[in-house]
C-alpha cells in the first residue's frame, strides 16, 4: 500500500500564496486615489464591456485585479447582499464595513479550504460620506485579509513601481483633473523604461462623487470627457503584451516517453 505525500500546513499554505499572487501580477494595476469631492478609480483596461471598476450601492463601489470570472461572481454576490440588507432594513444599514467583512470571510474560507484553488483576485471596496474624512477604502487580499487605505491605494500589476510614484506625488483634496492625472501618470510610469502616455481608449476610469445630485454617487467618467481633464500629452503607447509562457520541452521535443526526474545528489 503505496503511503500518501506529506505536506506540511505552512508549505501548503505558502504554494497556494504564491499561487494567487502570480495569478494577480499578470493582470494589471488599480489605482483607487481619494480627492476633495470623492474617490477616484483608475485601470488600464481597453475592455469596454468587461468592467473591473462598479456600483455597488448608492455611495458604495467596487474594483478588482485578478481573474474575471471570479471577481464578478464576487460583485454579484456583493450586489445582492447589499439589495437584500437595504430592502430588509433601511438603505442607510449598507455599509462598505459591512460589504468588505463578507467578502474578507468568503475569500479567507476559499483560500484555506483544501478542497478547491485559491481565488486569484484582490478587491477594494470604497464607501463616500458625507465629507472627506468619513471616506472609507478598504483593500481586501486573496487569503481575506483586509486593509483600511487612506490617501490612496494600488493593487495588482506592478503595484510597487505605481505606488511609489503615487507616495512621492500624492496630495490630500487635489481636485479631480489633479488626482486623475496623477494616476495615469503612475500606471503608465516603469521603473526600468521611459514611462508611457496611455491613450484614453485604453483608461477605465470611475468616481464616487458626493457632489452628485443623485443618490447614486457613482458615474463613469468617458472618453471625451477624460481627453478634457487629461489635456495635452505626448505621444500615447498601450502597455506591452506580457510575455509568452515558456515551452515545454517534453511536449516540443515529440517524443512519447514519459520525462524523467534527475537524479538526487
Amino acid at each position: 500500500m503505496s503511503m500518501p505525500f506529506y505536506v506540511s500546513p505552512e508549505q501548503l499554505m505558502k504554494d497556494r500564496a504564491d499561487f494567487a499572487r502570480k495569478g494577480i501580477a499578470r493582470g494589471r494595476s488599480v489605482v483607487a486615489v481619494q480627492y476633495a469631492d470623492g474617490i477616484l478609480f483608475v485601470s488600464e483596461n481597453p475592455s469596454q464591456a468587461l468592467h473591473k471598476v462598479s456600483e455597488i450601492y448608492d455611495r458604495i463601489a467596487f474594483a478588482a485585479v485578478g481573474r474575471y470570472n471570479e471577481f464578478e461572481n464576487l460583485r454579484i454576490a456583493g450586489v445582492r447582499l447589499a439589495d437584500m440588507r437595504g430592502y430588509a432594513y433601511d438603505r442607510r444599514d449598507v455599509t462598505g464595513r459591512g460589504l468588505a467583512n463578507a467578502y474578507a470571510q468568503t475569500l479567507g474560507t476559499i483560500f484555506s479550504s483544501g478542497g478547491e484553488k485559491p481565488y486569484e483576485v484582490e478587491l477594494f471596496v470604497a464607501e463616500i460620506g458625507d465629507d472627506a474624512a468619513d471616506d472609507q477604502l478598504y483593500r481586501l487580499t486573496y487569503d481575506g485579509q483586509v486593509a483600511d487605505e487612506h490617501g490612496f491605494a494600488v493593487m495588482g500589476g506592478a503595484a510597487d513601481v505605481v505606488a511609489s510614484y503615487l507616495k512621492e506625488r500624492y496630495a490630500a483634496n487635489a481636485s479631480l483633473d489633479e488626482a486623475l492625472r496623477l494616476a495615469v501618470a503612475a500606471l503608465g510610469h516603469t521603473a526600468d523604461a521611459e514611462d508611457r502616455a496611455i491613450p484614453v481608449d485604453d483608461l477605465e476610469v470611475a468616481v464616487l462623487d458626493r457632489t452628485r445630485s443623485q443618490p447614486r454617487k457613482f458615474s463613469r467618467v468617458r472618453p471625451a470627457r477624460l481627453e478634457e481633464l487629461l489635456g495635452e500629452r505626448g505621444p500615447t503607447a498601450s502597455a506591452p503584451e506580457p510575455p509568452a509562457e515558456p515551452a515545454d520541452p517534453a511536449a516540443s521535443s515529440g517524443s512519447d516517453d514519459p520525462p524523467v526526474a534527475p537524479p538526487i545528489s
